[in-house]
């Protein structure tokens, strides 16, 4: 019987655990975020191209905008005629400007290349410009990969796998985003049209524990929903763009 007892106590604490600790248990059977990229095996580096989730074309443009808070939020995307040489890599200069009630409040310089090998787009880093009152005053979130110990993330892979978890940021204390690919089939409406075959990415970061945000990234256009921000409008250099199937 003192056996019997035994057994049935050593059952009950085990299922005590998964009741009171199941968070911690799933968080166990996750993988990892992915922080190493193996980004000698590239082959060098493209400063322009796309990968179908992500373009870094010369003239590219998205333009989304939302509300939040009462507040009227505008974020234009530009891929501009530059590059800039970043930790021995020529990257293409992506501009993000944000206003918020027609205020200008952020303007950012990303850089990004495309490996040859994978057709992986990696974030070697940013400028960052922050404003009020039309004056900066920040460059809160500013890295560079080869400074400070920071070193490339993905912002998009080249070959999407369903629960792929990598890191978009790695530079230690100053930014840390990281993105979990949750679905590849969605069908999203926005203000600039309807798309198919949608990506959605989860954004999470370890230096803001309860931050969650939601991306989604349409075949041959890119980011489409952005929290908050839909898009409106996009130009390729070619043609606007306010509506596809």
């Amino acid at each position: 019987m003192k056996s019997a007892a035994n057994t049935i106590l050593a059952l009950v604490a085990v299922s005590a655990v998964f009741l009171v600790m199941p968070g911690a248990i799933l968080a166990a059977q996750q993988p990892a975020f992915t922080d190493s990229f193996m980004i000698g095996e590239c082959g060098g580096f493209s400063s322009r191209g796309s990968n179908p989730y992500f373009i870094l074309e010369p003239g590219f443009q998205l333009i989304l905008e939302g509300e939040e808070d009462g507040e009227d939020l505008r974020l234009m995307i530009t891929v501009l005629h530059q590059t800039k040489k970043i930790d021995g890599v020529e990257t293409r200069v992506v501009e993000e400007m944000e206003t918020t009630d027609g205020e200008l409040a952020e303007i950012s310089r990303n850089y990004f290349a495309i490996c040859n090998r994978t057709n992986s787009v990696f974030y070697f880093g940013e400028d960052v410009d922050i404003y009020e009152n039309g004056e900066i005053v920040s460059h809160e979130g500013a890295w560079r990969a080869g400074s400070n110990g920071a070193r490339p993330g993905i912002i998009m892979p080249g070959t999407i796998l369903l629960g792929g978890r990598y890191y978009q940021e790695i530079a230690p204390g100053v930014a840390l985003d990281r993105a979990e690919i949750i679905s590849m089939s969605q069908v999203i409406e926005t203000p600039a049209g309807r798309f198919r075959k949608c990506l959605e990415t989860a954004e999470t970061t370890p230096l803001e524990p309860k931050a969650l945000e939601f991306k989604f990234y349409a075949p041959g256009i890119g980011l489409i929903i952005d929290g908050p921000l839909k898009l409106t409008g996009y130009h390729d250099g070619n043609h606007d763009g306010n509506g596809r199937e």
